[in-house]
């Protein structure tokens, strides 16, 4: 059967700024850097690559490298790319998980759909959990690149 991998991971959130601007925040590494990552080297095109460094919180601390690659992109509506981590202590490989992050216009903003598919099992709740905080700390981002422009 393999690694017994969990549910499909769906986080959804709204921000009130329009999808080409909230799209630039996952594929411009400057700005994916003020929400995500402490590092990130972006090439954004169907094989390009996706790294990103993260660093743990109490529960896992350190730097930790995600290494993928995109796999879609649809300007301003999709982002679709590789994810796991060099460091076998986090259980998800490089390139053995799919984030999957839809931007659809919802008023004057933007509602973002992040689904994270082939999880194992045993990281899903760590993941969950992250995201929720990564989501929050995006809109937050988002709206403070608004104000500044």
């Amino acid at each position: 059967m393999g690694e017994d991998h969990g549910e499909p991971l769906v986080r959804e959130i709204d921000i009130d700024a329009g999808p080409e601007t909230v799209f630039e925040f996952f594929v411009d590494s400057e700005k994916l850097t003020r929400w995500l990552a402490v590092a990130a080297t972006l090439d954004p095109r169907p094989g390009g690559a996706c790294i990103q460094v993260h660093v743990g919180d109490h529960r896992r601390p350190g730097r930790w490298e995600m290494r993928g690659e995109f796999l879609e992109i649809d300007a301003p509506t999709r982002v679709v790319f590789s994810w796991g981590f060099t460091d076998p202590e986090i259980g998800v490989p490089p390139g053995s998980s799919i984030v999957e992050v839809t931007l659809l216009r919802a008023g004057s903003g933007t509602r973002v759909r992040l689904v994270h598919r082939s999880l194992p099992a045993t990281e899903v709740e760590d993941h969950a959990r992250g995201w929720a905080d990564m989501l929050d700390r995006l809109a937050l981002a988002v709206l403070e690149g608004e104000r500044v422009q």
